[in-house]
């Protein structure tokens, strides 16, 4: 098992017992999904990519990349983005 798995598997493992949420423990992004009208992305790194129709987002393990039309950044905090919108696809790039 490699360095990384094993070291995840650790903090999971860590995290359960202790009743800590994965994505603190981990360093991991939370997304969370509002129809098809806002992305909530707690625990990024940043904006890659900005523009009406596609935004990709910089977090831990790689890229957020949301799709749609007329797609806003409504507000951007050290730990916290909203993006309102049509948005159609939410997808993980690593």
């Amino acid at each position: 098992m490699p360095v990384h798995d094993r070291k995840s598997k650790i903090q999971q493992s860590f995290a359960s017992l202790l009743d800590i949420p994965k994505d603190v423990m981990m360093d991991m992004p939370k997304i969370t999904i509002i129809g098809d009208l806002q992305v909530f992305i707690e625990n990024h790194r940043g904006i890659v990519e900005y523009g009406s129709a596609k935004v990709r987002i910089g977090v831990n393990a790689g890229e957020v990349e949301i799709t749609g039309s007329d797609l806003v950044l409504r507000n951007i905090y050290p730990d916290e983005i909203v993006l309102d919108g049509r948005v159609e696809s939410v997808r993980w790039n690593r």
